[in-house]
């Protein structure tokens, strides 16, 4: 896991006042994360730290980059935050979101915690005001519709779907025969719910906190990208920290990745199972309709090689070894 960086090592002699931030509900797997991040700060620093915590920023009627702004500025301490939305000013994340990339949780996981994880968390602190702490799961994002059963890329054509700003997402879903609509995700609820747009592509987590499961009676199993979500701290306030308060708050982070990662797959089968009794059409598509999509997916790939330099290649390769 990244570490903060810092100063020497110095004793805590001023009380903290920290805020976690996020975009989930509270009894969601990274609403429970940040409630352990909180648990075992106020373990580790007992009366010297007072910890706040702000599960969903659309609650409040805000866009989701509120808060990776608040975090920025200082006024939030720590949150999470999907590395799609940030590829646009860290080039270097945008290889997480490239298609079919990851072959599994446990492939995904190995490549983040090891060498290019590090790697893409230094390009992130020096891109941002931002301080890496390590990597969440999103899930695997599968395709849902209002329309029709999706199981060959030709039953995409024309469907109006909601991505996030990512020019992979958007490459792979134009190959399909798609029309994307990338937008911040309030809005993108909003168009969904109202039936404006067709489709869309989440973890099942995602799917049912949004309320999509409610408009999208089809679900097609295409595990198409691998959703990350780093856990940034605010670079204004931890500068100031002494070290041990810094280590205490990575110690903490490390904690919750790997309850949050168990939480999120663990919900996944629930969820998957839940939406089933109550009736959606949940494909499970064989070998050979996944080789399908995969085989859309590869002019992307191809793309993605220009696209990042071969250090980060090697590093993924290396990851798999």
């Amino acid at each position: 896991m990244s570490h903060v960086a810092g100063c020497e090592e110095s004793v805590l002699s001023e009380h903290l006042q920290v805020r976690l931030g996020g975009y989930a509900p509270a009894d969601s797997s990274h609403g429970r994360a940040l409630d352990r991040i909180a648990a075992e700060l106020r373990a580790s620093l007992g009366g010297q730290v007072t910890v706040d915590i702000d599960y969903n920023i659309l609650d409040s009627g805000r866009p989701v980059q509120a808060l990776l702004e608040d975090v920025e500025n200082g006024v939030t301490t720590v949150c999470f935050f999907s590395t799609a939305y940030i590829a646009d000013r860290v080039p270097q994340l945008g290889i997480i979101d490239l298609p079919f990339l990851f072959r599994s949780l446990k492939d995904a996981h190995t490549a983040l915690d090891g060498r290019l994880g590090a790697a893409l968390s230094r390009a992130t602190a020096a891109a941002t005001n931002l301080v890496p702490l390590g990597y969440w799961d999103n899930g695997f994002r599968h395709l849902s519709n209002r329309t029709r059963p999706v199981r060959a890329p030709q039953d995409c054509r024309g469907l109006r779907i909601r991505l996030q700003p990512n020019w992979a997402h958007e490459a792979f879903f134009t190959a399909l025969g798609a029309e994307p609509v990338c937008n911040d995700l309030r809005e993108g609820i909003a168009m969904l719910l109202s039936g404006e747009l067709d489709a869309q592509e989440n973890p099942f987590a995602n799917f049912v906190a949004y309320g999509i499961h409610t408009v999208h009676p089809h679900v097609s199993l295409t595990g198409h990208i691998y959703g990350a979500r780093g856990i940034y701290g605010s670079a204004p306030v931890l500068d100031g920290w002494p070290a041990d308060a810094r280590d205490a708050l990575q110690a903490a982070v490390n904690a919750a990745i790997g309850q949050q990662r168990d939480d999120a797959a663990q919900g996944e089968r629930d969820l998957r199972s839940e939406l089933e009794d109550r009736g959606l059409h949940i494909l499970a598509l064989s070998e050979d309709e996944m080789a399908a999509f995969r085989t859309v997916a590869q002019p992307v790939l191809q793309r993605a090689r220009s696209e990042f330099d071969d250090e980060l290649w090697a590093l993924l390769e290396g990851s798999r070894t």
